[in-house]
């Protein structure tokens, strides 16, 4: 699926968030310590190789709502952004954490001039948020910042399956264009 909202073309795809070469960056459901561990963050660290477990080590830790930014190493892409999401009933208010780290990526995107973000399902593995309040809050969020992108043009979510994929492409077409 894809939607432009003004000159923002976001999509949402199943695929794998560690191999999205034609990406400039992609987004890290990370830990605080910004290091490997499972899920996502897992998935690119084992693709991107030692050296950006290397590279996040000075930047840590990060509290949720937080986004930092690293090269790829090994990935395909050009930067890596680190976000850490909150965990469901620990990290209050957990719905403004989680908007804050689709806003600070895009914020760090802007920064620097990187023209394509691919997110993965921020906090929905074993942060334990509920999947579709968290489609709600990542949609909404990404389209009430296009105003504020002059650099990025492209955004696509990468999801696990079919089903995570219907949440949501039925959450952007639901939202209208904001002004």
């Amino acid at each position: 699926m894809r939607r432009t909202v003004s000159n923002v073309t976001i999509e949402s795809v199943v695929g794998d968030i560690a191999a999205q070469p034609d990406m400039e960056a992609i987004v890290n459901a990370a830990n605080a310590q910004l290091q490997s561990g499972g899920g996502v963050a897992g998935a690119i660290h084992k693709a991107a190789g030692t050296n950006l477990a290397e590279e996040c080590r000075p930047m840590a830790p990060i509290k949720p709502g937080e986004a930092v930014i690293s090269g790829a190493h090994n990935l395909p892409n050009k930067y890596v952004i680190h976000c850490l999401g909150p965990v469901y009933g620990a990290d209050t208010p957990e719905d403004k954490l989680l908007a804050k780290c689709y806003r600070m990526a895009l914020l760090l995107a802007e920064k620097n001039n990187i023209e394509s973000v691919a997110f993965p399902a921020i906090s929905t593995g074993a942060f334990g948020y509920p999947f579709n309040e968290a489609t709600i809050i990542a949609c909404r969020t990404v389209l009430r910042m296009i105003p504020e992108l002059d650099a990025v043009n492209l955004i696509r979510f990468v999801l696990f399956d079919k089903s995570d994929l219907a949440a949501y492409e039925k959450r952007l077409y639901q939202y209208e264009e904001i002004d």
